[in-house]
């Protein structure tokens, strides 16, 4: 769904639009794609790329804020449509999804609960979006984006393959500026997000450098140590500000909310892949990683390829 097409329900135009928030255009779910139906989709692709069977994967963890149902997980609904094994649960953290599921999975390799884990990050957000409300339903898309991360031996060199670490913050008292209007057994309340996107951007540089360099202090790594930082990709101009508050080039920043608009924990797998089919992301780079989200939370991961 382009611009000039969303222009023609609610009273908004391209040009408003790009230039508040450098979004383009967003993809909208056919009532048969799920939540689930895409977070399969995206495990599929990764597990193919990967070369690895559904049988071997022992953990899938979803990070999603529109699940189908209540409960079940959506990531036992994967499971069952892959064929997998092991385990599977949902990690609720808003735009923050993705980097938290990560941690959780990164965490339950590292102590030998799981070997091989799919991390998926999916969302329908056009589901819980009013479409007369131009503050909120201009910057949301569809989409689900899904990582395999598999147990390994380091070497001992300081190079070592994988997730080198993760970090998360939550602060509860700002839990309003951003949230769903709504939940089961709430049928008198409208079940739309609402956002204050004044006070969520006030925050959002901040708080998301911050996570930046404490990713990167935990490492004894500097900023010029980073081959891509990978935002969530809400709005352009968290983006910049977040890059010009590093002092990182905009060449080494991963941009694609031009094209999926926010989605939420979806964002960062789809920027990945995106970086990834063109070629940019490498074997060996240091990526960096970092999400916002309602709650607040926040927080950063630190990837070598």
């Amino acid at each position: 769904m382009t611009n000039d097409e969303l222009a023609r329900t609610v009273d908004t135009s391209d040009a408003w639009i790009v230039e508040r928030t450098g979004i383009r255009q967003r993809h909208i779910a056919q009532k048969h794609e799920t939540c689930a139906y895409m977070a399969t989709q995206a495990a599929r692709a990764a597990l193919a790329d990967a070369g690895v069977a559904a049988a071997e994967v022992d953990a899938i963890v979803v990070a999603t804020a529109t699940p189908d149902q209540a409960f079940p997980a959506t990531a036992v609904r994967v499971q069952a449509e892959l064929g997998a094994g092991g385990f599977g649960f949902d990690v609720s953290a808003a735009c923050s999804g993705f980097i938290y599921a990560l941690s959780v999975a990164d965490a339950m390799i590292r102590v030998g609960q799981a070997r091989t884990a799919l991390v998926i990050g999916a969302e329908v957000y056009s589901r819980i979006l009013d479409w007369q409300d131009r503050g909120t339903c201009v910057l949301f898309g569809d989409g689900a984006g899904a990582v395999l991360l598999r147990a390994g031996e380091g070497d001992g060199t300081g190079a070592d393959r994988g997730v080198l670490s993760t970090h998360l913050h939550a602060q509860g008292s700002l839990a309003d500026i951003l949230y769903v209007d709504g939940a089961v057994g709430q049928p008198e309340k409208s079940g739309y997000l609402r956002m204050n996107g004044r006070e969520v951007f006030r925050h959002a540089v901040t708080r998301l450098a911050e996570a930046v360099d404490e990713a990167l202090a935990a490492n004894g790594l500097a900023r010029t140590d980073v081959d891509w930082l990978v935002p969530h990709q809400a709005n352009l101009r968290i983006i910049d500000g977040i890059g010009r508050k590093l002092g990182l080039p905009h060449d080494k920043i991963v941009i694609t909310v031009d094209n999926h608009a926010n989605t939420s924990a979806a964002s960062i797998p789809l920027a990945l892949q995106t970086a990834y089919e063109d070629g940019r992301l490498q074997r060996g780079q240091l990526v960096l990683m970092e999400a916002l989200g309602g709650g607040l939370t926040w927080g950063s991961a630190l990837v070598r390829l």
